[in-house]
């Protein structure tokens, strides 16, 4: 199964209270914080929301 690693590389200050939300519920907290979840659609439709403050990369398990 594809696993997909998230990276915070912009600030939530600013942001919507929805875009914080879903940061954290991605467990992102600090810039350049990384944190690994499996490739399934609900955590593509977080990222999808919240494109603009993360980069995401897709690791081969």
């Amino acid at each position: 199964m594809a696993k997909l690693k998230v990276t915070q590389v912009k600030s939530t200050i600013g942001c919507k209270k929805d875009q914080i939300a879903t940061m954290e519920a991605l467990g992102l907290r600090k810039l350049r914080a990384e944190k690994i979840h499996d490739d399934n659609a609900v955590i593509r439709g977080m990222i999808s929301k919240v494109k603009h403050l993360v980069e995401v990369e897709e690791i081969e398990e």
